[in-house]
């Protein structure tokens, strides 16, 4: 294999472990590895500055080629001289290649061998997102690391189609090698395979006979189980040369990381840090602080006293708490700056103990800490009375993961549940209501996703309005659910609480989702679900 663009060497391995410390060298500077990259779809990592990223410790940003090749287009960028001008911004960028959204707009698109073909959502034009597109647009942008085109997949997909998906990824990686030509910029490939350790093994045994800088593991996180991911991340990670950065893409929490890095992987990014703070949700040295929380009202104590962030040193959990209950800007900003901070120090520590040959130890204390929920205020576990909750109720149980998080971990029903992806009706022109009929509300986990999905989807599309009718002859499952609340994130959604007690619930401010329970005269359904 051609030395890398990038001069990559490995500094130290763990012992009992696959972890590794790694330094390279991009256009930009010198990078360290781990590393997590803060992700800035729009060339702007959400609620932050580049003084704030830079301060935390941030090596590489992350941005978003198809995004900005709809806007503000590669015509910006070339007059201006690149994202690093334009934003401001000395460190090293990473671009992704639109894969995702191929995955992620799959209603949105038509797929071709020679691309992906997408409506813009800025102009309505239609738009050929081809690798050679990709790499020009990413030429463009002036990144330090570019990613071929690829096509993402489910993981949960059936072999026919993960195979078809590999293939197609291999063709265009190949074709963006050509058509990166004599660009000093780094190019990664993409390794996929979905949840087939043969495909896998196909799909990384035909990248590295080119002369990528560093290989990445994609179609992961996109709908395994935690353990299924971290097997196939094991894997994938031990079929990658040793002398180029691997790369885990869209992964994810700080003991994801953690897991991920024991299994021999270098480089992560992930929007959770930003997007759970807007929440208020705050990772700490002890666990995970939910912010809401009424607790810390009258908490005039650092978020963090573990954490150097000028966020911790200046900030009480009250007046943290106050922001994110009026929601205003601020405590997005400042919870968001310290997660990033947390990301970085967490990095940073784990280099450490990597080269002074502690790393397991390092890591056995450290996956503790961080699953934990809340630790300073254990009220939110059931109380252990003659009142507290139970784990059963009706036909429906909590399952315990003794072995492996000791804590409940998912709700068990009388049928399966798999992810339900938005009706392709909602794509339509049409100003009157999709209409969608579930029958078997349960825990209501496949209806919160269906609304999770649109309102993620209608922030760059137009989609008609959504009608939800649930049938169901008793709420045990909701009931039991909600009684477990802090086992189960999609029951934090702002719907299921007030759809629990009033049997409604209606989407602010357009009122373009209604939710309701048991109607005596429902519209005939366009779609139905069936938990």
């Amino acid at each position: 294999m051609s030395p890398s663009r990038l001069h990559f060497q490995i500094d130290a391995k763990a012992s009992d472990s696959r972890a590794r410390a790694t330094t390279f060298r991009t256009i930009h500077g010198v990078v360290q590895s781990p590393l997590f990259m803060p992700v800035g779809t729009q060339a702007t990592v959400k609620a932050q500055t580049v003084e704030s990223l830079a301060a935390s410790g941030s090596q590489i940003l992350l941005a978003n080629t198809y995004h900005l090749l709809l806007r503000p287009g590669p015509e910006v960028f070339e007059k201006i001289g690149g994202i690093h001008h334009f934003m401001k911004w000395s460190g090293s960028v990473l671009t992704d290649s639109g894969g995702y959204q191929i995955f992620s707009l799959p209603h949105s698109r038509e797929m071709t061998e020679k691309g992906a073909v997408f409506q813009s959502y800025v102009d309505k034009r239609y738009i050929l997102l081809s690798p050679e597109v990709s790499i020009r647009m990413q030429r463009s942008i002036g990144s330090d690391i570019m990613m071929v085109l690829d096509q993402c997949i489910p993981s949960t997909a059936d072999e026919k189609t993960a195979r078809q998906a590999l293939q197609v990824t291999h063709r265009w990686a190949k074709r963006s090698l050509v058509a990166r030509e004599d660009s000093p910029q780094s190019l990664f490939a993409i390794v996929q395979g979905a949840m087939y350790p043969h495909l896998r093994r196909e799909s990384a045994a035909g990248l590295v006979q080119y002369p990528f800088d560093g290989f990445a593991i994609g179609g992961l996180a996109v709908g395994e189980a935690k353990h299924e991911r971290e097997d196939m991340c094991e894997l994938t990670a031990s079929l990658l040369p040793e002398d180029r950065p691997r790369y885990l893409m869209g992964v994810g929490t700080p003991l994801d990381l953690l897991e991920a890095i024991h299994r021999g992987v270098d480089m992560f990014d992930c929007i959770i840090p930003t997007q759970v703070a807007r929440r208020g949700t705050a990772f700490t040295s002890r666990g995970v602080v939910e912010l809401r929380r009424s607790v810390y009202k009258f908490s005039d104590t650092a978020l963090d006293s573990s954490c150097s962030c000028s966020v911790c040193q200046k900030h009480s959990r009250a007046y943290l708490h106050h922001l994110t209950k009026t929601q205003e800007t601020l405590g997005w900003q400042l919870i968001g700056q310290h997660n990033i901070h947390f990301y970085h120090q967490l990095m940073r520590e784990v280099r450490t103990s990597i080269l002074e040959s502690r790393f397991i130890e390092f890591y056995k204390d450290k996956r503790e800490k961080l699953d934990q929920a809340d630790p300073e205020f254990p009220a939110l576990q059931p109380k252990k009375t003659s009142t507290k909750i139970q784990p059963v109720c009706g036909n429906y149980f909590i399952q315990n993961d003794t072995l492996i998080q000791k804590k409940p971990h998912k709700i068990i029903c009388t049928n399966s549940i798999r992810p339900f992806p938005l009706p392709t009706e909602l794509y339509e022109n049409k100003k009157e209501p999709c209409v969608v009929w579930d029958i078997g509300l349960g825990s209501s986990v496949r209806v919160v996703d269906l609304i999770s999905t649109y309102e993620e989807v209608k922030k760059t599309q137009l989609l008609r309005p959504l009608k939800i009718y649930s049938f169901c002859a008793d709420l045990d499952a909701l009931r039991l659910t909600l009684s477990w609340k802090h086992q189960f994130k999609f029951a934090k959604h702002h719907s299921v609480q007030p759809f629990s007690t009033q049997g409604h619930w209606v989407s602010r401010p357009n009122e373009d989702i209604i939710w309701s329970l048991n109607p005596t005269n429902p519209e005939l359904p366009e779609t139905i679900i069936v938990q």
